[in-house]
């Protein structure tokens, strides 16, 4: 059959036949063109479909990177946060220790500064015997 249709077409190329409805072929041509477009349609769609996917993964991975920077915007904003609060914790425990030494020193000098006549009377003593 193939032959058939070479030979047809040779003799349109020479010129000995004016169309292909005259080879006789006209049927095979139809559905050879028939699958052509049928091939044509399915390599459409084909490429329509690698279209999408390509911009479906392009979204995916914006979406992805927008939700790496969220979560490292949260985490960071959390991070701070929790460093804030605990350097107030800490300026607290500092302040209330200062607070206590503050109050002992006080305490110390006033033992001392009651203790104070005590001493100097023994001092004397001590130096200026008799």
């Amino acid at each position: 059959m193939n032959r058939r249709v070479d030979e047809c077409s040779d003799n349109l190329y020479r010129g000995y036949l004016k169309r292909e409805e005259d080879c006789g072929v006209t049927e095979e041509k139809s559905l050879l063109k028939k699958i052509r477009e049928k091939e044509l349609e399915m390599s459409i769609k084909v490429d329509q479909a690698r279209t999408e996917a390509d911009e479906m993964l392009e979204k995916a991975k914006k979406e992805s990177l927008e939700i790496i920077t969220a979560s490292e915007v949260g985490g960071k904003k959390a991070a701070e946060e929790f460093y804030e609060n605990e350097l107030e914790k800490i300026q607290a425990e500092v302040d209330q220790v200062h607070a206590q030494a503050i109050e002992e020193v006080k305490i110390v000098r006033e033992k001392g500064e009651k203790n104070l006549p005590k001493a100097i009377e023994r001092i004397i003593a001590i130096i200026l015997p008799g």
